[in-house]
């Protein structure tokens, strides 16, 4: 007959604790005075683009690690349709990091820093790799 230990389930769910612990000092509820707002575009969306673009950029559904200044990630962002989003973090510096497709569409880490009771404003710009 095969002993089992009440110890495993505990180290599990104590690991489980530990994870969702790390990098969360920053990250703030929905009702924060102070964060990171943005916008997510991707383009361009024709080739050749003119001086009155017919193309403009699109909003974009997108994922994006912030990470505090340590490079630990304190959350995973994730704009809407509408290509928006909004994070309520403590003030700081913070490193915006896009995932980007395998090449394309790719954007670029972006730092932002948060003051007491603001929202900083940024736009992600995606680049669709159409030329």
């Amino acid at each position: 007959m095969r002993k089992t230990s009440i110890r495993a389930p505990f180290v599990v769910v104590a690991s489980i604790l530990a994870i969702a612990a790390c990098g969360t000092d920053d990250l703030l509820g929905p009702g924060a005075l102070q964060g990171i707002e943005g916008l997510v575009l991707i383009g361009p969306q024709c080739p050749v683009q003119t001086l009155e673009d017919p193309c403009p950029d699109l909003p974009y559904e997108a994922v994006i690690d912030i990470q505090n200044r340590d490079g630990d990630v304190v959350v995973r962002a994730r704009s809407g349709e509408d290509g928006t989003f909004r994070v309520g973090l403590r003030p700081g510096v913070y490193t915006l990091v896009p995932l980007s497709g395998n090449p394309f569409p790719a954007a670029q880490a972006q730092d932002v820093e948060v003051l007491r009771g603001e929202y900083a404003e940024v736009t992600i710009s995606f680049d669709t790799g159409i030329r």
